[in-house]
């Protein structure tokens, strides 16, 4: 009996995946606050009824983008955060693995800055907030590797680089928002990554 009810679930879920895609893709080229069920439904070939036996309501197709962005980037942050014995080598693997995933989802972006503005508390808000603390705490770790093995200054503040690191992806894409194309990531990303190192780094 339960094997019969499989190929729905499974259904339903690719259904919901497609979704979230969806309202990514139409993220990087409108305010996701203008983004109507029906231009999903569109997107996906649903009818507008369809899209709420899916999701009971918009906040929670929000939801579930917030979801894929924490499943999705954090683990490549992680994976990245592990990649050398060195761990400005790390660093960087770190800032280019998110740069690329941007350039990859440009309307990951849009959808951050669009829920990090909300004045209400929601579950949205709080996935975001969550998933940039835990990633946040990933660059800590390396960090303090930094320092332990005297590459970083000994006297750096940990939480107030991991802050400057996040700030200045997010101000390198806020930059290729305002030009009109991710492209523009890589040549701005060098200098950027460039003045980050010196002002981290322990000099001999």
């Amino acid at each position: 009996m339960s094997h019969s009810r499989l190929p729905t679930r499974q259904s339903a879920e690719i259904r919901q995946a497609e979704m979230v895609q969806a309202v990514l893709h139409l993220a990087a080229r409108q305010e996701p606050a203008s983004i109507t069920t029906t231009e999903i439904a569109k997107l996906v070939g649903l009818s507008q009824g369809a899209v709420f036996r899916h999701f009971p309501n918009k906040q929670a197709i929000w939801l579930s983008v917030a979801q894929w962005l924490t499943a999705n980037l954090l683990p490549l942050v992680q994976t990245a955060a592990q990649s050398s014995p060195n761990p400005l080598t790390s660093l960087a693997t770190i800032y280019y693995t998110h740069l690329q995933f941007v350039q990859e989802n440009p309307g990951v972006p849009r959808f951050i800055f669009h829920e990090l503005q909300q004045p209400n508390d929601s579950p949205v808000k709080q996935e975001v907030a969550s998933m940039l603390q835990t990633y946040s705490g990933i660059l800590i770790g390396v960090l303090q590797q930094a320092k332990a093995s005297q590459q970083a200054l000994p006297n750096l503040d940990e939480r107030s680089a991991a802050t400057l690191f996040i700030g200045s992806i997010q101000g390198l894409v806020m930059q290729a928002m305002l030009q009109g194309s991710m492209a523009t990531l890589e040549p701005m990303s060098l200098g950027v990554w460039d003045l980050y190192l010196t002002a981290i780094r322990q000099h001999a």
